[in-house]
């Protein structure tokens, strides 16, 4: 059975928008798992790259192809990189510290022998006095005080304890550029070898950063996108170079709730939606949005709320990390995200407006004739021939009230629409009429009815990037 072979058995109005992406991890892992997830309602499956072997990783992305396959549902991979995650090192037991207290950090310490605190990156090149250095995830937040013969020296500002590897955050910190790390290189090269759909950078400080990655990406010969990770302090404050350099937004609040004010999150969170929105570039809300799920069966009223937000606003993917990497309860957090997912778009007070026009270009135009006139003529649905996935991106940021489907000879296309708001995709070849055979074999599955009106549009060369330049309206019969 080929991808997209099989007609979906759900009306058109009740279609999910809003993307579903879970991580793998052990609690996910065997191909049993896998489908499971998939058919509860993940469009993308995430590969935590700060964790597990190539060798495992390899045998995810098998898993997912099998599935997807099995399932006739076109499901993206992305590849997370880990970035320059600066971790506390080994050591036996707990610190305790305690406020006034003086800490020495230092690359590959031994702690017994020396009384420095082990940390996995030499800090020493890059900190200078004044800058905060947060740790275990910002539970203990400390000041450094001065750098001395490759030891950090901090002053202690509140009560409590060191685990080992737990996470630094370091907000003043300027890396210079230097966050491609050599694990995110050797990563890359085994992504590029991989079925991989999307590549997410960590910890971007920069428009650089991005240039850097995608140098790197190219030089492999990866077809994947691009997506930022928005975590840093530094990345907020050249918000708009960033986000015009990224393929795709992804707003990773855990660190960036460290790094930056907590009150300002949910803020850069709409900021970063309404950029995503204006300049087709698609969003991902991402971190504890059911965080509660990974050891209890039902989520917080919180973050039921959190989840409906994001739909509200307009995100096109919500993500799951631990509840269904390592929770107890995978699949049901997939299934509650569904839910919520649903009864959001179904009930939804507000409707998310396109807030200005920047894109002057013919296919901007296409796109705005195109809702237009699906919108006057209540047509059920538009369809779209697409060789890049550009012409459903940009019709997509334009939210329109009826679902967009994408026909698209492109496999790789195909599998990272399925991230894309309100996009259904399907794959076929390269065709003048692939718009009308695709909406023939919908009319025949019932998907569609005699009368309902559909709006194409297409190409004069198929399966040729940039060229749509044809709508038209169809009365099905």
């Amino acid at each position: 059975m080929g991808l997209t072979e099989i007609a979906p058995d759900v009306p058109l109005q009740q279609f999910k928008r809003t993307k579903i992406i879970a991580t793998l991890g052990p609690a996910t892992d065997s191909y049993e798992q896998v489908l499971a997830i998939i058919k509860a309602g993940a469009n993308g499956l995430r590969l935590n790259f700060s964790h597990g072997t190539h060798e495992e990783h390899a045998q995810r992305i098998k898993w997912v192809r099998k599935a997807s396959k099995e399932l006739s549902k076109p499901v993206a991979i992305i590849q997370d990189l880990q970035g320059p995650k600066i971790r506390l090192g080994d050591f036996e037991g707990i610190i305790n510290v305690q406020t006034g207290q003086s800490l020495r950090f230092k690359y590959g310490a031994d702690f017994a022998k020396t009384g420095h605190i082990p940390i996995q990156y030499d800090l020493s090149k890059k900190v200078q006095r004044g800058e905060r250095l947060y740790l275990y995830d910002g539970k203990v937040r400390t000041t450094v005080t001065s750098v001395k013969d490759d030891v950090v020296y901090a002053r202690v500002e509140n009560d409590g304890i060191l685990l080992k590897r737990k996470g630094m955050n370091l907000p003043d910190t300027d890396f210079g550029g230097d966050v491609i790390t050599k694990k995110d290189r050797e990563d890359l090269a085994f992504g590029s070898t991989q079925d991989i759909d999307y590549v997410a950078q960590s910890f971007v400080q920069t428009a650089d950063d991005l240039r850097a990655m995608r140098k790197l990406m190219k030089n492999l010969g990866m077809s994947a996108r691009l997506i930022v990770k928005f975590e840093t302090a530094a990345a907020i404050e050249h918000i708009d170079e960033i986000v015009e350099e990224a393929d795709m937004i992804m707003v990773a609040r855990g660190d960036l709730a460290v790094e930056t004010p907590a009150e300002s999150v949910p803020i850069v969170q709409r900021q970063l939606v309404g950029m995503g929105l204006r300049l087709n570039k698609p969003t991902i809300i991402a971190t504890q949005m059911l965080v509660s799920m990974t050891e209890r069966p039902d989520p917080t009223r919180a973050e039921v709320s959190d989840v409906a937000t994001a739909v509200l606003i307009g995100a096109d993917c919500v993500m799951l990390s631990e509840e269904t990497a390592a929770g107890q309860y995978p699949i049901e957090a997939v299934e509650v995200m569904k839910r919520v997912v649903c009864y959001a778009e179904q009930h939804s007070p507000l409707k998310v407006s396109w807030p200005g026009q920047t894109d002057h270009s013919r296919q901007a135009a296409i796109s705005d004739g195109l809702i237009s006139l699906s919108e006057s003529i209540q047509a059920k649905a538009i369809v779209a021939e697409t060789k890049s996935g550009a012409t459903a991106r940009q019709i997509a940021s334009r939210r329109p009230d009826m679902p967009i489907i994408a026909v698209t000879s492109d496999t790789r296309t195909l599998q990272q629409l399925s991230l894309v708001c309100g996009v259904k995709s399907y794959l076929r070849p390269a065709d003048k009429l692939a718009a009308q055979k695709l909406t023939d074999w919908l009319r025949e599955k019932k998907v569609f009815a005699s009368g309902d009106v559909v709006v194409t549009a297409s190409g004069r060369h198929p399966g040729v990037v940039g060229t749509t330049d044809t709508i038209k309206v169809r009365v099905l019969e």
